[in-house]
Order: structure tokens, then C-alpha cells, then sequence
């Protein structure tokens, strides 16, 4: 992820480095770049074209980087609906995108937070319900199942926070 240009901070630092590789005529260094960056080809050809003044907008960038570490994660099942949620709050708040695209801040981060956060609350599941789950109970044996996932206003705060707030 990010191996060939690196990590990018904003949008902006974005930008300039696809503009370096307009300028030095190297179409192929800039779709790279995009792909790299989870910036659709078309977008990129756009650019290239010079019927775009800027490869992405802070939006774009904050998507792109989600959409390759969604790829990088192998992010399925309940974490999709998580990514889902900052997505939404990308495209409604430009300062969110801007800090979900900052360096230091991604997907890895969030997840074991709301995962450490959910164990920290986890709760033991009343062994009648277990019992309706036969593969799980399985499992379990004579074991108590314990879950601990935070619930939907507990995980758009832990995301404001994590992605808006100073700590890494």
C-alpha cells in the first residue's frame, strides 16, 4: 500500500505530485500514482488531458485511500458497514475527508479501536439464545459466548474522534 510514491497528507500534496508527472509528460507514472491511490483511471486520463485543473478533490482523496486499504485490510462483513459510516462523513464534511486522508490516520488505527473498545463492553450471551445457533454452540461447548461490538452511536463517535481528533 502506498509503496511506489508513498503516503500522501492532503489532497494538495497529492496534486502537486500528479502535476510533476503531467509536467514531465509521464502518463504512465500518473495512473500509477491514481491507482496507488484509489483514483479511477478515468479520472486520471482527465488530468492527463488537461480537462481537469486538479487529479482530486479532498473528498476524492479521502475515498480513494479508503477504497486501498479496504483492498490492503480485506475488509468484509460487519467492518464493511464501519467504512460505509466514514464514508458518509467524508462526503458530507470536507475537514473530515481532509483528516481521513492525513498521514498516520487509516483504516488499521479506527478498526483496533472500535475492536479494543467492543471487547472492553462486551457483553455474555444468555445460553437459551446460544443454544438456537447449533454451529456455535459447537463451538463453544460449555463455554459462555461473550460479544463486545460497539453499537451505531458509539461507532460514529469512536470515528469522529479517532479520524478528528490529535491522537494516532
Amino acid at each position: 500500500m502506498f509503496d511506489k510514491f508513498g503516503e500522501f497528507d492532503s489532497a494538495e500534496e497529492l496534486n502537486r505530485a500528479a502535476l510533476a508527472q503531467r509536467e514531465e509528460g509521464d502518463k504512465e507514472a500518473l495512473k500509477l500514482l491514481a491507482a496507488e491511490n484509489g483514483i479511477d483511471v478515468e479520472d486520471a486520463e482527465d488530468f492527463i488531458n488537461g480537462w481537469a485543473d486538479e487529479l482530486v478533490s479532498p473528498v476524492m482523496a479521502a475515498l480513494g485511500k479508503l477504497d486501498v486499504e479496504c483492498v490492503e485490510y480485506k475488509i468484509e462483513g460487519v467492518l464493511k458497514g464501519w467504512v460505509e459510516e466514514i464514508r458518509i462523513n467524508c462526503m458530507s464534511d470536507e475537514a473530515f475527508a481532509r483528516a481521513v486522508r492525513r498521514k498516520g490516520k487509516d483504516l488499521a488505527g479506527f478498526m483496533a479501536q472500535a475492536i479494543e473498545q467492543g471487547c472492553e463492553r462486551r457483553i455474555t450471551v444468555d445460553d437459551r439464545i446460544v443454544k438456537k445457533a447449533p454451529k456455535v454452540k459447537a463451538v463453544m461447548g460449555q463455554h459462555p459466548l461473550t460479544m463486545g461490538v460497539l453499537n451505531k452511536a458509539e461507532t460514529k463517535q469512536l470515528i469522529k474522534d479517532y479520524y478528528m481528533g490529535g491522537s494516532k
